[in-house]
């Protein structure tokens, strides 16, 4: 008899990081993955799974209207209560810091299902950190993705013996999705694979950095441009349409700029073995861009995976015009260059040890079987 473990996700970074855990479960002998889309990002969750074969189980009926959290917490516990009482899998896998991963949470602790954490331990001060400090006081077993976020928990009083160092899922998922070798399916990046053109990847996510700080970011790239022949910017278009306006009234018309559709997952890792330099705010891409050797600009004033920029795979440049611009220019000169090519984030193993974890922690409760 396999025992059903429940894999929730609902946005498609959670999505692309949960995927490798699912795949693993799947070739289990004793486990089995039910992977569930929480509904929070329609459409691009069962975008992100599809390239590893992969689509929800079940996905739960939630309707948004003005789209705030309070409003998704309210829709999203009595649909995860009763999707437990009917499932009643051995153990909840959540991930991250979003408020999918919070409701996962406390719907399975209140059932008594515990609760394993992918992505566990970062800590900033952006206000997701408040969802991943909850997580972290219900969960059962802590999937730390580095020892620094491990130690992060530590110091919280996390009990040592429910933290395990895995790696982060995000580099199976690029290790993956780069083996399979797979040709990009935006017509855009298609029209690059045969140009001599030295990409720059800009992918401005977090939703702190619009406005002001985004406009010093697009100031910079627009600068950098005009100083380096035959470099192109490619932007994966946002799918706000404030940052889209924003984007357009800096960057639009550029001959060297090439804005594309949000790009799924193989193309983005296609564009991340392509490029020569990646600016961005983005945590996923942070943890995949040092598998390929790309150097990194974080344009955030701090960042909760130190590891990159500890590593020499990364540099912290905030968001101010001249600085931005300063570092982009001494990366694109090489005078820049990473350091170590070793991922600090993971080998490519973390979803064996996830499961591995997992194995320790069920054996220890009693079976709850299911059909086989």
């Amino acid at each position: 008899m396999r025992e059903d473990v429940l894999v929730l996700v609902g946005t498609c970074s959670e999505a692309i990081k949960a995927a490798p855990v699912a795949l693993e479960l799947a070739a289990h002998p004793r486990r089995r993955p039910v992977l569930v889309h929480s509904g929070q990002h329609v459409g691009v969750v069962e975008q992100a799974l599809a390239p590893f074969g992969l689509a929800p189980d079940a996905v739960l009926p939630v309707r948004r209207g003005a789209g705030g959290q309070a409003e998704l917490v309210s829709a999203l516990l009595p649909r995860l209560g009763a999707l437990l009482a009917g499932v009643r899998p051995a153990a909840v896998v959540v991930q991250g810091d979003t408020t999918t991963a919070l409701c996962g949470t406390l719907a399975a602790f209140w059932r008594g299902v515990p609760v394993a954490h992918l992505e566990a331990g970062p800590r900033t001060a952006s206000p997701e950190a408040g969802n991943r400090l909850l997580v972290a006081r219900l969960a059962a077993l802590h999937l730390a993705p580095t020892a620094a976020a491990a130690a992060a928990l530590r110091a919280e009083n996390v009990p040592a013996d429910t933290t395990v160092v895995t790696g982060g899922t995000a580099v199976d998922a690029a290790r993956l999705i780069a083996a399979s070798g797979l040709r990009p399916t935006s017509p855009v990046l298609r029209g690059l694979e045969g140009t001599a053109d030295r990409l720059v990847l800009l992918a401005p996510h977090r939703r702190e950095s619009w406005g002001a700080p985004l406009d010093g970011v697009l100031g910079a790239v627009r600068a950098l441009l005009e100083r380096h022949r035959g470099v192109r910017a490619v932007l994966p278009a946002h799918p706000n349409p404030g940052v889209r306006a924003q984007v357009a009234a800096a960057l639009g018309g550029h001959p060297a700029v090439t804005v594309t559709e949000p790009l799924d997952h193989p193309d983005l890792v296609w564009l991340l073995r392509r490029a020569e330099l990646v600016l961005t705010d983005s945590g996923g891409i942070q943890e995949q861009a040092p598998t390929f050797g790309v150097p990194v600009l974080l344009t955030r004033d701090s960042t909760e995976r130190r590891e990159a920029v500890d590593a020499g795979c990364a540099w912290l440049v905030g968001t101010e015009r001249a600085r931005v611009l300063d570092a982009a220019d001494r990366v694109l000169s090489g005078e820049l260059r990473v350091r170590d090519r070793a991922n600090p984030f993971g080998d490519g193993y973390a979803a064996a040890r996830v499961c591995a974890a997992l194995d320790r922690v069920l054996r220890a409760r009693p079976p709850m079987a299911t059909a086989s």
